[in-house]
């Protein structure tokens, strides 16, 4: 599984002209499955992501987490992230997972996300898996991690 991950001041997803979630100050994470992606990658990354130190402290040094701010989260799920475009000019998606292993997985996700944020008292943003979106943000710093749960260096 591999996530984009942008800290923000905002984000939203629209879909046909509609807000189907919408963020203040936190993450923005577009999240791609792959075929072999498996519970334990999800789990795995859902762990990573709420507790990365990517938010200033007073001191403005990036030491606290999306779990310590208090920030909220919006998940967009985006096949793309997998394009393979090293032969030719049109990208090739075989590595990206089809909905009946991606969509259990995207889910299992946002449950994860949502157990590890309550405490804040917010809910897991989301767009809808395979719709057309359109995904606004503010980043904030800006600042956008990949992690990728196939290459946990």
């Amino acid at each position: 599984m591999k996530l984009v991950v942008q800290r923000v001041s905002e984000a939203r997803v629209d879909i046909d002209g509609k807000c189907v979630g919408h963020i203040g100050r936190g993450l923005c994470v577009l999240a791609g499955i792959r075929t072999d992606d498996t519970a334990d990658d999800v789990d795995w990354l859902a762990a990573k992501l709420v507790k990365m130190r990517i938010f200033p402290d007073a001191d403005g040094v990036m030491n606290l987490s999306l779990i310590d701010t208090g920030g909220e989260l919006l998940v967009v799920s985006q096949f793309t992230l997998y394009a393979l475009t090293a032969r030719g000019n049109r990208p090739s998606y075989i590595r990206a997972a089809g909905p009946e292993v991606a969509v259990p997985l995207y889910e299992r996700f946002v449950a994860a996300l949502d157990r590890e944020i309550a405490p804040s008292g917010h809910k897991v943003q989301t767009g809808v898996f395979g719709a057309d979106m359109q995904v606004s943000l503010v980043n904030d710093g800006p600042v956008t991690i990949v992690i990728d749960s196939k290459n946990r260096e």
